[in-house]
């Protein structure tokens, strides 16, 4: 019988005795400096304004072989158990305020845009490929302080927790894919994509509004086979030292524990039973930011930027106050939900973008009056495609006409951002697909490449035809 819940104080470090340096040091708030040149900078109190209250470390090591001003990366083995712990530095006096149970959800995500753009696409292709397997898992025995883990069979990369913020709580996490699973060509780790593993934490709230966000971090990951992580740290390690004295301080120095940067939280994808994929932003940011001494080692801000996809839901002005409220969820404006909590969609779409500006600040602020205003996204490239003859006699046998076309729109005119349309087309895996070519002149395959996608007409058709191939076993597409 495993006794997990009680274990000894002297076996919990806390952040002063985790990482060296002054108290005040684990949580420091910057400057209010203006976002732009023609803001005022406010008059700043003399106490050191509120910071977050949460921090999140995974007690793994980061790599030395990145450069200063860039994210941290962090290596991790497939399968093996890592330690996060979730830290909740709230003052005597909020803690009475604090509610009993938080709930955390927990995701690994693309980090690559590309990725993000064919991310349910790829994440089909794993099932496909893994059945009965998972992305993301909690290893529950060695957890503390993890109350109703839920790990949904249709979230693959996604678990979610409770836990009480006024006790210690230490989450391991296991990753079960490795980076090289989502690579055209599998050659090693190194050539695997990144990861991102963040976190989003909520505080319960009626049934009739969205549990309100309270806090949100991540981090890059990149995921090896066993010991692969191992040898990679080390690799990079070697690299380093090799190189000139001057040219070692260009390199972040390598930490024993990464800690999360504060981020948006991740939007939640729209209610139903099978809801079209749209990837959106991750943005730097709006609140103060989580400074920490050099030794924690904690990510620079980052930026996803959005693309592709349907354009977002407009507000209607007869949107009642509960209406409102799942709208600004729904856009990422979780945390103003108090602050508008009496806005109909009528009084929203009233304010100015001055209005708005002094609400949110400039960044949200603008970011939320181009949203109530938003409109449709032109795409850059509209190409027509039907099926091949064969396969369509095996869906609709009994139709007389020849075929028809449906319409794909590109944005990024990338080949990848084309293979993954076609998969969801054709009802293939997206990483099934080896290789797509273009029939030219003559009868000759072309092989399609981001050059030649950007040279593409507008509003040219085709016809795809599907070749099964082994070795790999997969498929070439070729567009005639």
């Amino acid at each position: 019988m495993l006794f997990w819940h009680n274990q000894p104080e002297h076996l919990w470090p806390n952040p002063g005795e985790l990482y060296s340096g002054p108290a005040s040091g684990l949580l420091r708030e910057p400057l209010p400096l203006p976002y732009l040149k023609q803001e005022e900078l406010p008059n700043i109190p003399s106490a050191d304004p509120p910071c977050s209250a949460f921090q999140y470390v995974l007690c793994a090591a980061t790599s030395p072989a990145v450069k200063h001003q860039e994210e941290t990366l962090t290596y991790l083995n497939q399968g093996q158990s890592y330690e996060v712990r979730m830290l909740c530095n709230l003052k005597l006096g909020d803690a009475t305020q604090c509610p009993q149970l938080l709930k955390s959800v927990v995701r690994v995500v693309f980090h690559d845009r590309r990725l993000q753009y064919t991310e349910q696409q790829q994440l089909e292709g794993w099932r496909w490929s893994r059945p009965g397997d998972r992305i993301l898992d909690i290893d529950v025995p060695l957890s503390v302080g993890v109350i109703e883990p839920q790990m949904l069979p249709s979230q693959l990369n996604t678990v979610e927790f409770h836990w009480d913020p006024t006790k210690k709580t230490s989450l391991f996490l296991q990753v079960h894919c490795i980076s090289t699973e989502f690579t055209p060509r599998k050659k090693g780790g190194e050539k695997g994509v990144p990861f991102r593993l963040q976190i989003d934490t909520f505080k319960p709230s009626d049934k009739e509004l969205p549990p309100e966000h309270l806090h949100s971090a991540g981090c890059l990951i990149k995921v090896f086979k066993p010991k692969g992580a191992d040898r990679k740290l080390k690799t990079d390690r070697e690299k380093v030292e090799k190189q000139p004295l001057h040219e070692r301080d260009k390199y972040q120095v390598s930490c024993e524990a990464t800690v999360f940067s504060e981020c948006s939280p991740w939007p939640e994808p729209p209610a139903g039973p099978h809801p079209p994929f749209s990837p959106l932003a991750l943005t730097s940011p709006h609140a103060c930011k989580f400074l920490s001494p050099e030794r924690l080692c904690s990510s620079p801000p980052f930026t996803l930027d959005t693309f592709g996809g349907s354009p977002p839901e407009d507000l209607n002005a007869g949107a009642s106050i509960a209406e409102t409220q799942q709208w600004l969820h729904r856009h990422r404006f979780s945390s103003y939900c108090r602050t508008l909590a009496n806005f109909t969609g009528t009084d929203l779409l009233k304010l100015t973008r001055q209005d708005l500006i002094q609400i949110c600040g400039a960044a949200d602020g603008i970011r939320l009056f181009n949203t109530l205003r938003s409109r449709p996204i032109r795409h850059r490239l509209t190409l027509y495609v039907a099926q091949e003859a064969s396969r369509q006699e095996n869906e609709i046998c009994k139709n007389s006409s020849s075929g028809f076309y449906q319409e794909i729109s590109l944005d990024e005119l990338s080949a990848i951002e084309l293979m993954g349309k076609l998969a969801e087309l054709l009802a293939l895996p997206a990483n099934q697909i080896h290789r797509l070519f273009h029939q030219g002149p003559g009868g000759i395959l072309i092989l399609l490449n981001d050059q030649v996608v950007q040279n593409l007409k507008d509003e040219s058709y085709f016809v795809a035809v599907v070749k099964k191939v082994q070795n790999p076993d997969g498929y070439y597409l070729v567009l005639t």
